[in-house]
């Protein structure tokens, strides 16, 4: 017993999905002209964020940098100076 039937959609048949050797050869590459459009039209799509919710964004992406920042330049002193003390090194 399967656990998908193919034609519910569930399992689908790999091997259909990737084209031969042959079937490249056939295929055309796409003119530039109609990749641009494409890229139009996949761009017009996109929902894009408000000023506000830009600003939202930007102000909590920052915030999150600064912390990381921190954090890591914390560490990055107490290894640093945990180092000098276990090795003898020029005191601190």
């Amino acid at each position: 017993m399967e656990a998908f039937s193919r034609e519910g959609g569930g399992v689908t048949d790999s091997k259909a999905a990737v084209p031969t050797p042959n079937e490249k050869k056939s295929e055309k590459r796409t003119s530039i002209p109609t990749f641009y459009r494409q890229v139009v039209a996949e761009l017009r799509k996109v929902v894009w964020p408000t000023q506000q919710q830009l600003t939202t964004y930007f102000i909590v992406v920052l915030v999150f940098v600064l912390v990381m920042m921190a954090i890591t330049a914390g560490l990055d002193l107490a290894f640093g100076k945990l180092m000098f003390w276990v090795f003898g090194g020029r005191d601190a």
